[in-house]
């Protein structure tokens, strides 16, 4: 007798702080959209009415004391489990009624992470000045540095498989953390695609709470030191190069003086070029030490998920199994 095919546990993740004029709308759209989901908003220490409207409107309310939207997708991590996430912010700018389709084709395409991207179908006023280009240059910066396609790092609307949840320890705390979920999902080798949705206006009488320049530098400051955690070859081989260059020029004089004269008379030059040498050295060691250790957590990666898996399989292989009353 063939198994009883289940469909996939689906939760709706929305963060919130301050979204009282929005949530509800969003609540209600999420649950149109997606029946058979459980909707949950995490209050991230709203000071208005947020909880009570998102209760009011169906979904279930966590409440999450440490600020930040980093914080937040890694409380989520923590206390929810299912097959699929789908995170959405609580502003009332992304279509829920996508979301089928994007959950359908990440799963026909066997992936790990979609990112519903913006930029292709924006109402107008719907970015902040500035904002537009400085995700497409954080996009195409990390297109380069990961050999990826990608789009729009900062979009806050994702679906996410069990196993990148579980295995994806987040570090931001604030709204880098998108950067850092795209940046940590390619490091790590999981699959990650990109879908078009209409992308609005936040509705009159919300406020948005990014900061331009603030948060610009973070998601750059995060973007720099992920790219040393999990690209270290490539990031020590270019501080060695560096060195290595400056020590060339540094010692260019003492070698060209000792080949004419045979006495060395810049000899802080010398010392300096000879310094720097050993720090082009030291550093492309060090590369080369961190690079197998990275290689070595990418083997324990693999191991991890597919354990997640097994546990995964054997749990709902028991519930299958359960007496029904």
């Amino acid at each position: 007798m063939d198994k009883p095919v289940t469909s996939p546990q689906i939760c709706v993740v929305i963060p919130c702080f301050n979204e009282e004029i929005t949530v509800a709308g969003v609540v209600t759209d999420f649950a149109r959209a997606l029946p058979g989901a459980r909707i949950y908003v995490f209050d991230n220490a709203s000071t208005d009415a947020t909880a009570a409207r998102a209760r009011a409107a169906g979904a279930e309310v966590i409440h999450s004391a440490l600020k930040g939207k980093g914080n937040v997708v890694r409380h989520m991590s923590n206390v929810l489990d299912a097959d699929i996430y789908v995170m959405a912010d609580g502003d009332g700018t992304y279509d829920a009624a996508a979301a089928p389709a994007l959950i359908e084709r990440l799963v026909s395409a066997g992936a790990d992470m979609l990112v519903a991207t913006r930029l292709e179908q924006h109402a107008p006023g719907s970015f902040r000045v500035f904002h537009h280009f400085g995700n497409r240059l954080v996009s195409n910066l990390v297109s380069r540095l990961f050999r990826a396609t990608v789009t729009d790092i900062l979009s806050g609307y994702r679906v996410l498989s069990r196993d990148l949840v579980k295995l994806v320890r987040l570090r931001a705390e604030g709204f880098e953390v998108e950067t850092e979920l795209t940046l940590q999902a390619l490091a790590k080798r999981f699959t990650v695609i990109e879908s078009p949705v209409p992308y609005r206006e936040r509705p009159k009488g919300s406020h948005s709470k990014l900061d331009t320049w603030g948060d610009g530098y973070v998601i750059l400051k995060c973007l720099f030191l992920l790219f040393k955690d999990y690209k270290p070859l490539v990031f020590f081989s270019a501080v060695a190069a560096l060195f290595a260059v400056v020590s060339l020029v540094a010692g260019s004089g003492p070698v060209l003086e000792f080949y004419r004269t045979g006495l060395v008379n810049q000899v802080p030059r010398a010392i300096l070029a000879a310094g720097l040498g050993i720090l082009a050295t030291i550093s492309f060691a060090v590369g080369l030490i961190l690079d197998t250790v990275s290689k070595y957590h990418d083997e324990q990666i693999d191991l991890w998920r597919q354990q997640i898996r097994e546990q995964h399989r054997l749990g709902a292989g028991r519930t299958e199994r359960e007496p029904r009353n």
